[in-house]
């Protein structure tokens, strides 16, 4: 399924981090995925959130740059193979992963992926379900 991410560009300095996440605490919006990925200057955090509109406009006032962008929200069994078989069936069709990050629980794993189409790869994935 397509869900909208947020990435928000940081400086690479303590406590930057710890300021998105009470600018988003005091706005009331949850971070449900997230993922953090740094240079030596800068770093890009990832995030799936319960408001993506309101969480976009709380952070550019307070002076973040930000971006909303579609990605891919990928559940399948917690199993050995699932993701490979998915993998597949994108690759089949020339679409690229380009990152990727998830968690499993309760049997299943849920995956967030940015490809190089995310329409299609949403198309692809729904087809073999």
């Amino acid at each position: 399924m397509m869900i909208k991410q947020l990435s928000v560009f940081i400086q690479n300095e303590p406590g930057r981090l710890v300021q998105v996440t009470d600018i988003l605490h005091k706005a009331n919006i949850n971070i449900s995925a997230l993922s953090l990925a740094e240079t030596e200057e800068y770093g890009i955090l990832r995030m799936i959130v319960s408001d993506i509109d309101l969480a976009a406009e709380t952070l550019r006032q307070n002076g973040y740059k930000v971006k909303a962008i579609d990605v891919i929200c990928l559940v399948t069994p917690d199993v050995p193979g699932a993701l490979n078989e998915k993998l597949k069936l994108l690759a089949a069709e020339k679409v690229d992963v380009i990152y990727m990050y998830g968690y499993s629980s309760d049997g299943k794993a849920r995956l967030i992926l940015k490809t190089s189409d995310p329409k299609r790869a949403a198309e692809i994935l729904e087809q073999q379900q």
